[in-house]
């Protein structure tokens, strides 16, 4: 029954239920069929246990399923394998591979909270990452002396005159079963030894397969490679028995087991096999040479044993590597030395300091560059390897005014005159008058050897430079304040420009650029320091007459050092002045002022007057304050050559166009950064700014403001005090017939509602249902359209509200929020108010009692 159950298992399309399986009741075609659907998904025997252990298959059933799929496969080997052929093979596989990594994966995480040790050779075994690995790799070539143990499976080829191919599993007892040629023992057995064996067991069967003239050849290689279990013990990190590949060694082992631990030895690691020492690894070999012995293979149930370390020793200071090594028995400082990498470039080689144990106390020894190969070394000390010295034995230094200053070697007999023709020479610049020599003596005391240059360049004196000395030589600029001229007022780039000897002042309003459009160029003063100051002077005004192109036949006057030029304005100079008209007029736009004293009334004509829908009582004149931000004529040239630039640079350029491309790049600013406000005006904005913050109340700065003004008034009556004179910037809006009225505040239902004439403020009120409870309606104000504000005005408690015009803004402000009484507030009211009614009794008795 159970049989039948079992049937459509193995049949089916995967292998999804292979948990389920009862092994002892399949027969060996059914493990078959579970064999050959394994093999059909790409599984090994091994995965195939794996798999069913992980979907839940007991301990127990998973090694009875290994049980009959290895006695199945031994079977299948007795049997002649010459149906399968080389390119049916598959590629060659680790048996056990998912039980070495999931060792391999519990070690690493372990290994992560393992702290690092400073010693050396520690981190081959503990890193983070886990990259060095030591995994052997399963594609190489058969080695020759791989020993055969139970589970390899083995490759056997015979080709030339005669052909045939046979593949067969090392059984339990050591022996590989053949077609026709019988069992085999090749356990323990290398691949070399195991091949001759065969060879001549085959030589039966194929006669030209020995002799001098063999017809017929044989290969021997691996297939699945078999898994090892070996015994780590000791002072490892994780010690335990772990499962391994064949092909591993001692150092795959090692790092399975995290390596040595803090008390373990790196030199002496010890190989076990069937109680007998068979090898002995020291890893400073591996880490030092590169030798890491990797044809010494483990086999199964080897020990490795790794043993408390020696001794240990630290060398610290100018070595490559500064740690702590271990020592073996007889080696010498030099040994050492070479585990440390050697010595740094600035390492002190002739003697090294040494800090030994003794068996009462600690005590030093000096080792010279001699001994280093003679000086044995012990468990416990510490090397010191010093720096040499931060100083020069044959050095001096020239600083200065020479073209080349710097260190120079020093020899016996080396003069100031050679050092300076070593630096090729004095510069034009150098103070020849006077130099210094700072000179150190054995006492570390320094004095200085005053030298007169001229005489040394003559020839007429010298001086025999000692080892460090340092000369400087200054410059003559070293010795004054850079001259500087300076230039300002009327120029297109004002400023510090440097001081040249016979420069004049067209030379320096050249190079600030010429004059600008605004200078006037017969006012050019130079402002020049006095010298010898009399009491209260502080400096000497001259005027100067200068060309307006600049040309030689100007002023003569020869610029001092720190001269000011100033160049003055046009007296009546004005960039053009622009104002904009908006709204209901018959040509709307900008208009340039064409003089200083032109009026609303005057602009308004000029735009074709009001249209026929124009509401003038609503008209605005918005204005800039004083706190508007203007450029500059600079800037605004600046700036207005920058959007040449960019349509210029959209055409197609000719050659003139091109040169003014390269022009007007050199001139182009890199941020538009400057402003206009003159301290005036910075004055009165910082001391707003201090009186809104001392009365707790917070000031707007407005850079423009909005003036109510009368257009029908002053369309009327032009030229009147109503119409205002305009100024830059200012913008003229003149609105549309307005026939609304909005109600903002404290009303019932804040709402816009239509205009009604001859209809008073309580009209409106009503019809946003009322004032509010708390409306302040004595504070009433409205906003007409031309922004001008009417408040309401109470005379014997009586409130005449302001008149309604359309396009008006009726406000009604509200009481603020009503604070409750406290409790303590209520005590003193209660107490004053019968205080107070005490005290009148108290004057109604006593005048009772008078009467």
């Amino acid at each position: 029954m159970v049989s039948l159950l079992a049937a459509p298992l193995v049949q089916a399309q995967s292998l999804e239920d292979v948990a389920s399986i009862r092994v002892d009741e399949l027969s060996d075609e059914q493990v078959r069929a579970v064999m050959r659907k394994a093999a059909d998904s790409g599984l090994s025997s091994s995965e195939l246990i794996e798999m069913a252990k992980a979907q839940g298959m007991s301990e127990a059933e998973a090694q009875k399923l290994k049980n009959r799929i290895q006695a199945i496969e031994l079977g299948s080997s007795e049997v002649a394998t010459a149906k399968s052929t080389p390119n049916d093979r598959k590629p060659r596989e680790q048996v056990d591979a998912s039980i070495i990594r999931q060792n391999a994966n519990q070690v690493k995480a372990a290994m992560q909270e393992a702290p690092a040790l400073p010693l050396f050779g520690m981190d081959l075994f503990y890193q983070k990452d886990r990259n060095l690995t030591f995994e052997p790799s399963l594609s190489l070539a058969t080695p020759s002396s791989y020993i055969l143990g139970p589970g390899d499976m083995v490759y056997i080829d015979i080709y030339g005159a005669s052909e045939n191919y046979y593949e067969s599993t090392v059984t339990p007892e050591g022996k590989i079963l053949l077609e026709n040629i019988g069992p085999i023992a090749v356990s323990g057995l290398s691949i070399v030894e195991a091949k001759k064996l065969i060879q001549s067991r085959m030589a039966r069967y194929y006669e030209d397969l020995q002799g001098p003239n063999p017809a017929t050849f044989m290969e021997i290689s691996l297939g699945n490679i078999r898994s090892i279990k070996v015994h780590m013990v000791g002072e490892l990190r994780l010690p335990g028995t772990f499962t391994l590949s064949a092909f591993s060694s001692v150092f795959n082992a090692l790092y399975a087991a995290g390596g040595p631990n803090q008390n373990g030895t790196m030199r002496n690691i010890r190989v076990m096999r069937n109680n007998r020492q068979v090898a002995i690894v020291d890893a400073y070999d591996f880490l030092i040479n590169g030798k890491a012995n990797m044809n010494f293979q483990l086999q199964d149930q080897d020990v490795i044993l790794v043993e408390p370390y020696q001794g240990r020793v630290t060398v610290e200071g100018a070595v490559k590597r500064p740690m702590v090594y271990e020592v073996k028995g007889g080696e010498s400082f030099e040994e050492i030395l070479a585990y440390a990498g050697g010595f740094t470039e600035n390492a002190y080689t002739q003697r090294v300091s040494v800090t030994r144990l003794t068996p009462k106390e600690k005590a030093v020894s000096d080792v010279y560059q001699e001994q280093f190969g003679i000086f044995t070394v012990q468990a416990g000390d510490r090397y010191e390897v010093g720096k040499i010295l931060d100083r020069y034995t044959n050095r001096v230094q020239l600083k200065g005014a020479v073209f080349r200053p710097g260190n120079y070697a020093w020899s016996e007999g080396l003069k100031l005159s050679q050092l300076i023709q070593k630096a090729d020479g004095l510069k034009g610049d150098a103070y020849l008058p006077r130099a210094t020599v700072l000179r150190a003596h054995e006492d570390l005391s320094t004095s200085i050897i005053p030298v007169n240059l001229q005489a040394v360049a003559n020839g007429q004196e010298d001086l025999l430079l000692q080892a460090e000395d340092i000369i400087r030589i200054s410059s003559v600029y070293d010795l004054k304040d850079e001259y500087y001229l300076k230039i300002s007022g009327e120029v297109r780039d004002p400023g510090i420009y440097p001081y040249a000897e016979g420069m004049t002042a067209e030379d320096l309003i050249l190079l600030a650029g010429g004059f600008s459009e605004a200078a006037a160029t017969n006012n050019v003063e130079i402002a020049r320091r006095n010298i010898d100051q009399a009491e209260g002077e502080m400096a000497t005004l001259i005027p100067v007459q200068v060309n307006s192109s600049l040309s030689l036949d100007g002023s003569s006057e020869k610029l001092m050092p720190y001269d000011n030029i100033i160049v003055r304005g046009k007296p009546n100079f004005a960039l053009d002045r622009v104002v904009m008209v908006e709204g209901q007029v018959n040509a709307p736009g900008e208009f340039a002022l064409k003089s200083a004293d032109e009026r609303i009334s005057d602009v308004i004509n000029r735009a074709g007057g009001l249209t026929s829908f124009a509401y003038a009582n609503g008209a605005t004149l918005i204005r800039r304050t004083e706190y508007y931000d203007t450029e500059s004529e600079r800037l605004r040239r600046e700036k207005n050559n920058v959007k040449l630039l960019e349509r210029v640079a959209t055409e197609d350029p000719s050659d003139a166009q091109n040169q003014q491309i390269l022009r007007l790049l050199e001139g182009s600013p890199e941020g538009y950064q400057e402003s206009n406000r003159d301290a005036r005006i910075q004055y009165r904005h910082e001391t707003l700014q201090e009186i809104s913050q001392g009365e707790g109340a917070s000031i707007k700065i407005k850079q423009q403001e909005a003036i109510a003004i009368d257009l029908k008034n002053i369309l009327e009556n032009p030229g009147s005090k109503f119409d205002l004179i305009l100024e830059e910037g200012d913008i003229i809006t003149v609105p549309k017939q307005l026939q609304t009225v909005r109600l903002r505040g404290e009303v019932i239902y804040p709402t816009t509602v239509r205009y009604e004439n001859n209809q008073s403020m309580k009209y409106y009120i009503d019809r946003a249902g009322g004032f509010d409870n708390r409306a302040k309606r004595k504070r009433t104000y409205v906003v007409y359209a031309n922004g001008e504000v009417a408040r309401t005005k109470t005379f014997f408690f009586i409130n005449t509200y302001p008149r309604i015009e359309p396009g008006v803004e009726v406000i009604v402000p509200s009481k603020g929020p009503r604070v409750p009484l406290r409790v303590g507030e209520i005590i003193g009211l209660t107490s004053g108010l019968a205080t107070l009614a005490l005290v009148i009794s108290q004057i109604n008795f006593n005048s009772g009692s008078g009467n």
